[in-house]
């Protein structure tokens, strides 16, 4: 004995496995692992930390990246390149913002600018 209609039974079918079938969407994964550089920046403008501080919790995120093997974000090498070029490491500034324009090429006007301003013996290098 059938108390509701052929039509309502299809209809709770229809809106049951709308509901199974949504449970599985899974969501879209971030194009970028943040990890807690975004927190590291707005320490560093509020002056929490200094700047030794805050390039060991950057090298942090970026090993978490690795791991994960995901892609780090825009600006992450440059902030880390102006946190070494404040500690006196040239050599780790240039590293840092050549992987920053290597990673994101239309950064590289910007990128070649600050190697010409902050570090003269790059200037050969950048005109290669």
């Amino acid at each position: 004995m059938n108390i509701l209609p052929k039509q309502a039974r299809l209809f709770g079918l229809l809106i049951l496995s709308t509901i199974l079938l949504a449970g599985c969407v899974s969501r879209p994964q971030p194009l970028y692992y943040w990890g807690d550089y975004q927190a590291q920046v707005y320490g560093h403008f509020k002056g929490e930390k200094g700047p030794e501080e805050q390039i060991a919790a950057l090298e942090a995120v970026r090993e978490e990246a690795l791991a994960e093997g995901k892609a780090l974000p825009p600006g992450f090498q440059a902030h880390l390149a102006m946190l070494y070029g404040q500690t006196g490491r040239s050599e780790r500034l240039v590293e840092q913002l050549e992987a920053e324009k290597k990673q994101f090429p239309e950064s590289a006007t910007f990128m070649d600018f600050l190697l010409r301003k902050f570090s003269p013996q790059v200037d050969a290098k950048v005109s290669q």
